[in-house]
């Protein structure tokens, strides 16, 4: 297992540099693992175990499908739960977050409201700072099965595990001070092209749980399929619904993320004499 230093070196990296909502989640849950985590020792080099644990990870996906007319390449940040039978059989959940800053056809999204620059006007009649970024989420319940191959000990080895879940995007847009009224509350939700749908993934790779206990993580390519809806009724700045109503997206990528196994306590021995 790690040890408290560690821990809390890497709850200290994520929280500095990921997302403010995402790494206040992430810093509360490692927190947790290390107060769990610290309380019990097993031999993990001779026994297939039972063991539950948390994780959290990091993916840079390509769009495919509809998905790739949209948005460019993102990246996806997730944290999770899973439990190792001792069987080797896997289950548990994940939430991932999705975020980019490619937006396809930028320049024709909000055309009701630029200027033939391109440009938005600002209620003091100066031009609107403003940015636009994909984001979105996927939430997944997971099965799948670990195959004690190539590994240090039987609770490590190649992983295959399907998820089903639910994959939403949409665009963000954001102006500087909020000076642009056009873009405020409801009225940016005519902008959004938020979509959401049923989805399913698919991991294949290499989980490692150390027999020292300190270095545990898992690395591999997943892939996301998606059948996605519009969910606004009508786009402001073409004044008609998503021209594609039944969208498949996919998105497929590299991911890698770190583990927090929880060991249970190996019971003590007593010797009489």
């Amino acid at each position: 297992m790690l040890n408290k230093e560690e821990i809390f070196c890497f709850i200290y990296i994520c929280h500095a540099n990921s997302h403010k909502m995402f790494t206040k989640i992430l810093f509360l849950f490692l927190s947790f693992c290390f107060v769990i985590s610290s309380k019990g020792q097993s031999d993990i080099s001779d026994t297939t175990l039972s063991i539950p644990m948390f994780y959290a990870s990091y993916a840079y996906q390509i769009p495919g499908g509809d998905l790739a007319d949209r948005y460019g390449n993102n990246s996806n940040i997730s944290g999770g739960f899973q439990w190792k039978t001792n069987k080797n059989w896997i289950w548990g959940a994940d939430f991932n977050y999705l975020f980019g800053s490619d937006i396809k056809n930028a320049n024709r999204i909000m055309s009701n409201l630029k200027t033939d620059n391109d440009n938005i006007i600002d209620m003091a009649g100066n031009f609107a700072d403003y940015s636009m970024y994909e984001r979105g989420y996927y939430i997944s319940a997971k099965f799948g099965k670990l195959f004690p191959v190539l590994s240090p000990n039987p609770n490590s080895g190649i992983i295959v595990t399907g998820s089903v879940g639910y994959l939403q995007h949409k665009i963000r847009i954001e102006v500087t001070n909020n000076t642009a009224p056009q873009l405020n509350g409801d009225y940016k939700k005519g902008y959004d092209r938020l979509t959401g749908g049923i989805g399913i993934s698919e991991f294949v790779g290499y989980m490692y749980l150390s027999n020292s206990k300190l270095l545990n993580f898992f690395a591999g390519f997943e892939f996301t399929q998606a059948w996605t809806k519009p969910k606004r009724d009508v786009n402001f700045d073409t004044r008609n619904p998503d021209e594609i109503s039944k969208r498949f997206d996919l998105l497929y990528g590299i991911k890698a993320g770190w583990i927090i196994p929880l060991f249970k306590r190996l019971p003590e021995k007593y010797y009489y004499y």
